[in-house]
């Protein structure tokens, strides 16, 4: 007979464990608080579910803002192929968008849920939803089980899967990090990764549900020293902003933020294409054309419609003046102002509005060749329950992958 393996959480990470290790001839049970598997996984990457990164293996690790050395043996079992290899082998293929991000070609994450779930099944894995792990059980430093609200389970080894805090309306409220803790691990504070960011100026919330596209953003530190920037897409919402190039920014600003509890400034490029002098030559082209008009009413093929007012406010020049009595420093201001669209960054949303947790259990207690606790033998963990998080492009699914089958697989042998 093989190994009795319980697994707790029905994420991407604890699917491929239980799979996985039943793969290798154990026994396995998959223990699940919700009433479904997969119910975060749902509605990632709004419901599309970006399910990996094609980048090569020297873009990929560049992905990872927390502890990607860590990750180095898992990708070397389970790669970002090997993913899309899995997935077209049970008849979902998928497709790659900008930034190299894969998809299903079905742009629906309930039939990556479904793969996972069917797979589970299939590998004859005992899956048991709608039980809430108590406690697992510990003796002489070795797993021995784990017990649920209703009953107990002997396990040779047991996988720690459940997630980090974010989205905790799906399951993920951090239960897995006080199992750990128990076990005498010790967990980074578990604060949001990617995630919308909290502006204080009061002219924001006009701008609510405005996207802009093709936009440079640069965040500052106190000191006017650069955190980082990023190019593309943006949106503002009624606290502040949020999009794409936001979310992959916020992991290090909110760092910036919880280390030296100082305010962020956030500098948007609002015309990318064109430098100061073009754009220059470009209001004065504006300001010819609509010469009769008054300011108010001139910006129109320059800025988005709902832009255009807090941007007069912003340059001081009255909206009443004629676009031709408009004098060369108030256009060079003009022209300064969207290049250097100026946020006061006060604080990052919650960490329930979170798509990853950063922080987690210490990887440096975690063996990253089989995922076993260097503490407890036959504990293993996977996931985002360890503190290893990537930018948005696939790559914390593509972590949760990995470690989950390299924890499956190990936990068996």
């Amino acid at each position: 007979m093989g190994k009795v393996i319980v697994v707790i959480g029905g994420g991407p990470a604890g699917m491929i464990a239980a799979a996985t290790a039943a793969d290798q001839g154990a026994r396995v049970v998959l223990l699940e608080k919700n009433e479904r598997l997969g119910k975060k996984l749902a509605i990632t990457g709004k419901g599309r579910c970006n399910i990996t990164n094609a980048a090569n293996r020297e873009n990929f690790m560049a992905g990872y803002a927390g502890n990607g050395r860590f990750l180095y043996s898992a990708f070397n079992e389970f790669s970002n192929e090997d993913v899309i290899k899995f997935f077209a082998e049970h008849g979902l293929k998928s497709k790659v968008e900008r930034g190299d991000r894969v998809f299903p070609a079905t742009d629906n994450a309930h039939d990556v849920v479904k793969v996972l779930e069917q797979n589970v099944i299939h590998k004859g894995v005992k899956v048991q939803s709608g039980s809430k792990v108590k406690s697992i059980h510990i003796t002489n430093n070795i797993i021995i089980g784990v017990s649920t609200e209703k009953e107990e389970f002997k396990a040779d080894a047991v996988v720690i899967a459940t997630g980090g805090k974010s989205y905790p309306g799906t399951g993920s409220t951090g239960d897995g990090y006080e199992w750990a803790k128990a076990a005498g691990h010790r967990i980074i504070e578990p604060r949001p990764g990617l995630v919308p960011l909290v502006a204080e100026e009061n002219w924001v919330p006009e701008l609510k549900g405005l996207s802009l596209r093709n936009v440079k953003a640069t965040s500052f530190r106190a000191n006017g020293k650069k955190i980082n920037e990023d190019f593309g897409e943006m949106l503002f919402t009624h606290f502040g902003v949020s999009g794409p190039i936001i979310l992959s920014m916020s992991r290090d600003i909110g760092e910036y933020l919880f280390k030296k509890q100082q305010k962020v400034k956030l500098q948007i490029d609002l015309k990318t294409a064109l430098t100061e002098e073009k754009l220059d030559l470009r209001l004065q082209r504006d300001f010819e054309k609509y010469t009769r008009r008054q300011f108010k009413n001139a910006l129109d093929d320059l800025l988005p419609r709902k832009l255009i007012p807090v941007i007069i406010e912003l340059s001081h020049i009255d909206p009443d003046k004629e676009s031709n009595s408009i004098t060369r420093e108030e256009r060079k201001s003009l022209g300064y102002l969207l290049k250097h669209l100026s946020l006061t960054i006060t604080a990052t949303r919650p960490i329930a509005e979170a798509i990853v947790t950063t922080g987690g259990v210490d990887v440096k207690e975690v063996n990253p060749k089989t995922m076993e606790s260097k503490l407890v033998k036959g504990l293993f963990l996977a996931g985002e329950i360890l503190d290893v998080d990537g930018y948005t492009g696939g790559y914390n699914l593509q972590a949760a992958f990995s470690t989950g089958f390299v924890a499956g697989k190990y936990a068996a042998l």
